[in-house]
């Protein structure tokens, strides 16, 4: 008897697809320098450059023909423990911090180039007349802090840039 073949959930950018080792298998993929790959499925060719790879967090960031995307690879033992409530033991990779909401910047805490660790507090941001802190949500180095104090930012609008 034959065991099912092992699925795989591959997250690119905001979207996630399902595959198994057979589908894997029966896509074309030729490697035609150290980075760039050409893969061949479902009767179209596309041509591919890895841009990061952390191999062992399994964590890539690929360009397919002028696309960038974030790619996020889960096996059945990550889908499994993410079901559980158990994430991947992997460091959070933020890249920004965005406006979750319009408002006002009241304080920022910290400064170009400061060392910040999870749950610091990086600025303060007055939103329907409510202060609301802004915590980081991993251990990073403030790369550039974008908005002042006193500045309106829209939802989604980058306000400081992190390393």
């Amino acid at each position: 008897m034959l065991s099912p073949a092992k699925k795989f959930a591959v997250k690119a950018n905001e979207f996630v697809f399902l595959f198994d080792e057979t589908q894997i298998a029966s896509a074309d993929m030729v490697k035609t320098s150290e980075s760039r790959f050409n893969l061949i499925s479902e009767l179209r060719s596309v041509n591919g450059q890895v841009i990061e790879a952390d191999i062992p967090g399994k964590h890539f960031t690929i360009d397919i023909e002028g696309e960038t995307y974030h790619i996020e690879i889960k096996d059945e033992l990550d889908q499994m423990l993410e079901k559980l409530g158990f994430g991947a033991v992997s460091e959070k990779h933020i890249k920004e911090i965005k406006a979750p909401m319009p408002g006002l910047v009241l304080q920022i805490s910290v400064v170009n180039g400061q060392q910040v660790s999870e749950g610091d507090k990086i600025l303060i941001l007055e939103a329907m007349k409510m202060e609301n802190s802004i915590l980081i949500h991993t251990n990073a180095v403030i790369k550039k802090i974008i908005v002042s104090p006193g500045q309106a930012v829209e939802k989604g609008q980058v306000m400081v840039e992190l390393e």
